[in-house]
């Protein structure tokens, strides 16, 4: 089952955005100014072509009129200018502030535990790190800058009204009241509406990539009815999220149109009857009616944006889940001493009150084979990914060297212990990068070192360009085989004294098996092995088994120890043995 990853509050939200704007103080303060001085050039035009109404009506010498023209002409140019500029340094700040949000996400959730992470569901992450990003970026690099405009040209439009006449700032006390009630109404139905919303997409994404992954799983059961009907659930829950803010988008901009045409209309009618009883200039009316029509502009932007803002602000507060949860504690861990080993009284449980494990203990000494057998379900997989320390015990303890897993930092960890698993991934990027992203700065000589020992040298110097061959996603396509191979050659680089192996591999066709299996004898060679045996072949060479069923260790012993013991161990050998030799450990495959 799978736990949403948590969702940041919307003062947690704010304080972030404050904080990634203060770290461009320089660049911020030049954005302001810039649309400060074009929105100063934009308010000039109005009064100019004000006074040339008046000075029409009073015919003034046609020289007079010419220069105002000029001057008309003058200010539209240089608000041209500075709007153009202003842009560019609102895209810049937006894109530095995005930038910075983008890599601190990233950065995060590669810290993050590999627990937290799975248990959050691809669609979860999905979600986050393609829609949401995309969101944010839009609403970072239009809605910011477009408000942030419409917030200066609103105060400085309604400033420069006031020093017209202030009678003609009474008809937007009519309009301002009509924008604040709606808007407060929207404001507090629209972030909770945004938040299901993304959420419910979560759960589409999830869905579908859950189908399409499973989707041989699926056809062999036949379940497609069930994945249908699981699917329109959740398209029925998205399409109810995505109706709830449309229907508050289609009450609040009707709302806001009205609070629109109310001070316009009013503005006319009163300055209408204000110039005909002579207690104002029709110069003074016609910047006046001008200065009301130029706050629609900013209005409607404002309000055309203010729903990207809560978009974003949606998205931000998902993504700011990711990063303002709590880390790991690192901490100065003392040294390992030495590579041993212990697990004390382990347990463990994915939900709360349904242990999977129950007081399991054991020893690793270091160099020593361990296979762990048992049947399905019995905690194989789950004990090996502790000892990986991809999972933390409920409690109990698993030391090495004397040191908790848990109290090593990541990196750390993964040059004590490492898990091989099926899953295997190719990065896009070159064959070289791929073999060397666990230290980046490893030499050309290493590089080709590991790909020796795990037999892959041959053919990836066949590649078109050799190790600097681009792999991957519309790259050249490896192999299963092969994209193990690179996987294993990770680990000779990477270097830890313990192996966690899950059936490295299980997926792969029979003669490519062999193969692997051969690459993996050279990374093994040396180490500790934790074997989790789902063949039994693998247990037959180990030092030790130790017999898992029900999360307990119930046998524990070298293979003819347990054979001779006859107890559950014995039974499953000689069951594995009854299904016939079809299943045999391959001759000169070594362990595991």
């Amino acid at each position: 089952m799978s736990r949403l990853l948590p969702v940041a509050s919307a003062v947690q939200a704010r304080r972030y955005a404050r904080d990634l704007i203060r770290r461009h103080p320089g660049l911020f303060r030049a954005t302001v100014a810039l649309h400060v001085a074009a929105a100063l050039a934009g308010l000039a035009g109005p009064r100019l072509l004000g006074e040339l109404v008046q000075g029409v009506h009073e015919r003034v010498p046609m020289s007079e009129l010419d220069h105002l023209a000029l001057a008309i002409g003058g200010f539209v140019v240089a608000q041209t200018v500075l709007i153009r500029f202003a842009h560019l340094s609102s895209a810049r700040l937006g894109e530095r502030v995005l930038t910075r949000l983008r890599e601190e996400f990233v950065d995060r959730m590669l810290a993050m535990p590999l627990s937290t992470v799975e248990s959050a569901g691809s669609g979860d992450l999905l979600t986050r790190t393609t829609r949401d990003v995309d969101a944010l970026s839009k609403c970072v690099r239009f809605a910011v800058p477009e408000t942030l405009i419409a917030l200066i040209t609103l105060g400085l439009v309604i400033g420069a009204l006031l020093l017209v006449s202030p009678i003609f700032a009474v008809p937007l006390l009519i309009g301002v009241p009509i924008i604040v009630v709606g808007s407060r109404w929207y404001l507090r139905h629209a972030p909770r509406g945004y938040l299901r919303q993304n959420a419910a997409y979560s759960d589409v994404t999830e869905g579908l990539t859950e189908t399409v992954e499973s989707a041989r799983t699926v056809e062999a059961l036949g379940r497609q009815r069930q994945r249908v009907a699981r699917t329109d659930v959740d398209l029925r829950r998205s399409w109810r999220a995505e109706r709830y803010t449309l229907r508050l988008r289609t009450v609040w901009w009707p709302v806001i149109e009205i609070s629109y045409v109310v001070p316009m209309v009013l503005t006319l009618l009163a300055g209408g009857w204000l110039h005909l009883h002579g207690h104002v200039s029709l110069g003074a009316l016609t910047a006046a009616v001008i200065y009301v029509q130029q706050l629609v502009d900013p209005l409607d932007r404002l309000v055309g944006w203010l729903d990207e803002l809560e978009v974003g602000a949606a998205a931000l507060a998902r993504l700011l889940g990711v990063t303002a949860g709590p880390l790991p504690a690192v901490t100065d861990a003392p040294e390992p001493a030495g590579t041993r080993i212990e697990v004390r009284d382990v347990r463990f449980a994915y939900e709360p009150g349904r242990e999977v494990l129950h007081g399991v203990d054991l020893v690793l000494e270091p160099g020593e084979r361990l296979a762990v057998v048992g049947v399905s379900g019995a905690g194989k997989s789950t004990l090996g990914r502790l000892l990986a320390g991809v999972h933390r015990p409920t409690s109990g303890s698993i030391t090495v060297g004397g040191v908790p897993l848990d109290a090593l930092p990541p990196d750390r960890l993964r040059a004590e212990v490492a898990l091989v698993t099926q899953e295997h991934h190719v990065f896009i990027g070159t064959l070289r990068d791929n073999v060397a992203m666990v230290r980046p700065h490893a030499q050309e000589g290493e590089i080709r070192a590991a790909l020796t020992a795990v037999q892959a040298l041959g053919w990836a110097d066949e590649l078109p360009d050799g190790l600097d061959t681009m792999v991957g996603a519309g790259g050249f396509l490896l192999t299963p085989a092969q994209a193990q191979q690179v996987a294993l050659a990770r680990l000779v680089i990477a270097d830890p004294h313990t192996l966690v192996l899950d059936e490295a591999t299980a997926m792969l066709d029979p003669r490519a098996a062999r193969d692997l299996e051969r690459s993996l004898a050279a990374v093994v060679s040396g180490r500790t092995v934790v074997a989790i045996a789902h063949r039994l072949f693998a247990a037959h060479d180990a030092d030790r088994v130790a017999v898992m069923d029900g999360g307990r260790i119930v046998e524990l012993g070298s293979h003819d120890e347990l054979v001779a013991a006859g107890g559950a161990y014995a039974a499953l050998w000689s069951s594995w043995q009854g299904e016939g030799m079809k299943k045999a450990r391959p001759e000169g495959a070594p362990f595991p």
